[in-house]
């Protein structure tokens, strides 16, 4: 096996395993708001977001060791899209973190119905991160675009829900500012988790098409 298939094999393996660790975050997420108990959720959402950062740094130093040697074009294509989807999928963690802490803070102070207008989102997200897996694993192009799609066609449509949500509580209950600005927050979280989730089906639609491989985030 050359020095580009062995790293090839491994970077798929350890970006399989980021993506699923991302995926968790957002299972803890949606099981907590099902269950409506929230107590822990911090907790166990940044146990594994420490994994993820950690594999994060391991991906990294793996890309840059294989930059070093020989790699064909191919090969060069794909370590640069897994490269350059690290920081995407951190940040997808970190909004996961975020929305976990902003759902177990509020969980004391605030109705049910607030902390259950994340769910229908939480669970189109975490389908997208399973579509996206599976267009990685597979490099399936058509998974990699329903990713796209569902982003453009529901997810904004969800969290234009959610502001809306927020604000006809807020004008129901004027002195709960805090509450509105939180849900607010977490509807901007998920959206913009929702955005890096597809700026890694764009480098992937790429990278299997043959074309360059973008590098924005």
């Amino acid at each position: 096996m050359t020095h580009g298939e062995a790293s090839t094999r491994y970077l798929t393996a350890r970006f399989l395993r980021m993506l699923s660790l991302t995926l968790g975050e957002l299972d803890a997420v949606r099981d907590a708001a099902r269950r409506a108990e929230y107590a822990g959720l911090t907790r166990r959402a940044g146990a594994l977001e420490r994994e993820t950062d950690a594999l994060e740094r391991e991906i990294e130093d793996a890309c840059l060791h294989a930059f070093a040697g020989p790699l064909t074009t191919e090969e060069l294509a794909f370590h640069l899209m897994v490269f350059r989807s690290l920081t995407n999928l951190e940040r997808v963690g970190d909004y996961a973190l975020g929305v976990a802490r902003d759902l177990e803070a509020l969980a004391p102070r605030t109705r049910s119905a607030t902390l259950q207008d994340v769910l229908p989102l939480v669970n189109l997200l975490a389908g997208m991160l399973e579509r996206l897996a599976y267009a990685f694993a597979e490099r399936d192009v058509m998974a990699a675009r329903e990713v796209m799609r569902l982003d453009e066609e529901e997810v904004d449509a969800l969290y234009e829900q959610m502001l809306r949500a927020s604000l006809t509580r807020l004008h129901e209950r004027p002195d709960d500012v805090e509450v509105a600005l939180a849900a607010h927050r977490m509807a901007r979280s998920l959206e913009r988790l929702g955005d890096h989730l597809v700026n890694v089906a764009e480098r992937l639609e790429a990278l299997v098409r043959g074309e360059r491989v973008v590098g924005g985030v």
